[in-house]
């Protein structure tokens, strides 16, 4: 209900009038039945446009710090992430990423819009990184199409940091549907795995236009961090 509200009555005419928001494409996203969306990211914002502009409810599997947060900010965030059904995720590794992946399974086993951000994290500068091999397994178990999605110039709205949007016009362009069934059964070889991943950032690079580079966007993050 709280989704419905806030896209149709609250926040969604309100980001409409102002950003002016751009698209192609949506007639991609089939009208029933479990799809992943797989974007890139570029800013806090891309899980806002996205679902504001796709004809069913996307859920995001979201980080778990948007939902532990303290303070009047804390507390917002947690109840918007919660109301428009965003699920919390650890993404420490290990039988924290196993977890992850069994959640989104599940959304897509009660056939909803699952959302997903292969590069992990935001890219740090507007490039577009290395794919994470999640959602390969994701899409090779469940056995579900995989539709690319690219957000244009959202980290000029809002960039890394920026707690304030500015105030400028975005744009989204929504691919065709990726089938990956010849890969059926083949969801615990790493090499296949890979190659799914590098073929779904593929379709990304060319949809969004951004410069690829083949390292994780996480270790550029650690590196940065580490240099200051």
């Amino acid at each position: 209900m709280a989704y419905f509200i806030l896209k149709n009555f609250l926040l969604g005419p309100i980001l409409k009038a102002l950003f002016r928001p751009w698209v192609r494409g949506m007639e991609n996203i089939p009208t029933s039945g479990p799809v992943i969306l797989a974007s890139n990211h570029l800013s806090f914002s891309d899980s806002i446009f996205l679902p504001l502009q796709s004809r069913r409810p996307v859920v995001f599997l979201a980080k778990s710090e948007y939902f532990t947060g303290r303070g009047f900010k804390g507390a917002l965030t947690r109840w918007f992430f919660k109301a428009t059904g965003q699920l919390p995720i650890d993404r420490s590794g290990g039988r924290a990423s196993e977890a992850s992946l069994n959640t989104g399974l599940r959304v897509l086993a009660q056939g909803q819009v699952l959302g997903i951000y292969p590069e992990g994290t935001r890219s740090p500068d507007g490039r577009l990184f290395r794919g994470r091999t999640g959602i390969a397994r994701m899409a090779l178990e469940s056995k579900v199409p995989v539709i690319p999605v690219a957000m244009i110039d959202t980290e000029k709205v809002q960039p890394i940091g920026r707690r304030l949007p500015r105030i400028r016009r975005i744009g989204i362009i929504v691919g065709e549907p990726l089938d990956f069934s010849r890969f059926d059964g083949m969801e615990g070889d790493r090499v296949i795995l890979r190659a799914v991943t590098d073929e779904i950032m593929y379709e990304l690079m060319k949809l969004s236009g951004q410069e690829y580079v083949d390292t994780y966007a996480s270790t550029l993050k650690e590196k940065r961090a580490r240099a200051r």
